[in-house]
């Protein structure tokens, strides 16, 4: 069974590679390449999957799988401009598919730490930037 959490959180980036020169940077990514950056309103599904606990009843503990998305992600990644903010982004262009990628690293890295065992597993991580550009990642 799937178990799909949904967050919210706000950022602003600038789309700016320093191996490209201003102009191949305008072209490339047009108004994104905007010198003072601009922001989304940035919607992530978490998705994990499991057998249902006899146990307990469910696939994955909601609180839980909440609190490792705001340790690994929100809390880093709300009201933060992320090229200078995060780490990951100092080199890296902060497109939507590095964020989802840095994203599924962060939660890779404490997953079985917080889910000890075989279940629940991370199947996927779906990031809404606008309503027309959607980024999905299947672990």
């Amino acid at each position: 069974m799937r178990v799909t959490r949904r967050y919210r959180f706000a950022a602003s980036h600038r789309l700016h590679s320093a191996a490209l020169t201003e102009d191949e940077n305008r072209e490339l990514y047009g108004k994104c390449s905007n010198p003072y950056g601009h922001g989304h309103d940035y919607v992530l599904d978490v998705t994990a999957v499991g057998p249902v606990s006899e146990l307990s009843g469910q696939v994955v503990h909601v609180a839980t799988l909440d609190r490792l998305v705001s340790e690994q992600v929100l809390n880093d990644f709300d009201h933060r401009y992320l090229n200078a903010d995060l780490g990951e982004f100092k080199s890296a262009v902060p497109t939507s598919e590095n964020i989802i990628r840095v994203i599924e690293d962060r939660l890779i890295a404490r997953w079985r730490e917080t889910f000890p065992g075989e279940w629940p597993r991370l199947e996927g991580i779906r990031l809404r930037e606008t309503k027309r550009n959607v980024f999905e990642l299947k672990s």
